[in-house]
């Protein structure tokens, strides 16, 4: 019977596990797997069953049935910026005639099951069905919160866009059927317009879609340079270094999209992910025209609650006037 159970486990993992990536060693791939630069090591899963034993959740909304938000323009051309935050990690970017996403899902549950993990608590802020043509999709990194593989196979048959992610995804993309993939790594650029450029930047986390393929695919960030101003995209990533590199190589942003969610408890979340405090920190280091907060209010992946997370930052801001913005779950704004 015991050994019945672990031939399962292994099936299920082989199957859930995403290609490894093969190529040249660097300063953070060791010729099998991605390591980062700095900081803590990730906890391991002997600390993860502590967590899920001895934390104490916060408290989430069984389900918010609230309105999707208005359907945003076709297009925005020239130097003007709008932003839509859909919640999660998911917001549209448009500017220069493109139309970008960022870590798309609409499924109802960030998991490799219809049937378990972690379930939303709210609809996403705009229906699939009101997004513009989508040209874009960034991807950070091969969690199910941040690739979803059902939310990308719709946005190839409806939208047919360009796909952008770290080194070793491509492979999992292409194992479903999306070609058009663009892999790239730390520091390496993509032109997707004549006026839009798509850099691939450090970020502080991890990757894996099951046990047995962790950090065996590349994880990051995004700057976007086009003619409105640098916007960046922070993916997931606990405090380090990078930051002050991307400032230093960068220079000024209009807009960085940075999560504040999931950060409780604190020393197991600590290595990964950034709190709502040091998001502020990662504000007053890069000085933007804008900040807008994500990773926040969709899914419960941490002990920190459903709104816990906003007032966090809200309290790290301490009632200055401040361009960080919490933008509601389908709400759009331009940048002026």
């Amino acid at each position: 019977m015991l050994g019945s159970g672990v031939l399962i486990y292994l099936l299920v993992d082989r199957a859930l596990s995403a290609p490894r990536y093969r190529g040249q060693i660097t300063d953070h791939f060791n010729g099998r797997k991605f390591h980062n630069l700095e900081g803590p090591s990730r906890r391991g899963f002997v600390d993860f069953l502590r967590w899920k034993l001895t934390g104490k959740p916060g408290e989430w909304n069984k389900w918010i049935d609230a309105e999707p938000g208005s359907p945003p323009p076709s297009r925005v051309d020239g130097e003007k910026l709008r932003i839509t935050f859909i919640n999660h990690a998911t917001v549209l970017i448009q500017t220069a005639g493109l139309n970008i996403l960022t870590d798309p899902i609409w499924s109802d549950r960030a998991s490799p099951f219809t049937w378990a993990g972690p379930r939303r608590h709210r609809a996403p802020g705009l229906r699939f069905e009101d997004l513009p043509p989508i040209d874009v999709v960034l991807l950070s990194h091969n969690h199910y919160d941040h690739l979803d593989i059902a939310t990308l196979l719709r946005l190839k048959k409806e939208h047919d866009p360009r796909f952008i992610a770290g080194l070793g995804n491509r492979a999992l993309l292409q194992k479903h059927g999306i070609a058009d993939v663009m892999e790239l790594d730390w520091w390496d650029k993509t032109h997707v317009s004549d006026r839009v450029t798509v850099n691939c930047v450090p970020a502080q986390h991890f990757s894996g879609r099951s046990l047995s393929d962790l950090d065996c695919t590349l994880w990051c960030g995004f700057v976007v340079q086009a003619s409105a101003g640098n916007i960046y995209f922070a993916g997931d990533t606990a405090i380090g270094g990078h930051f002050k590199q991307i400032k230093e190589r960068f220079g000024g942003f209009r807009l960085a999209l940075l999560p504040i969610g999931a950060y409780l408890p604190g020393w197991f979340m600590h290595p990964v992910h950034l709190s709502p405090a040091e998001a502020v920190n990662i504000h007053y280091l890069l000085r933007p025209g804008a900040s807008v907060a994500i990773h926040f209010g969709t899914f419960a992946l941490g002990d920190d609650g459903e709104v816990q997370p906003v007032r966090e930052l809200q309290r790290a801001l301490d009632n200055q006037t401040s361009n960080f913005w919490v933008l509601d779950h389908g709400e759009g704004r331009n940048l002026n």
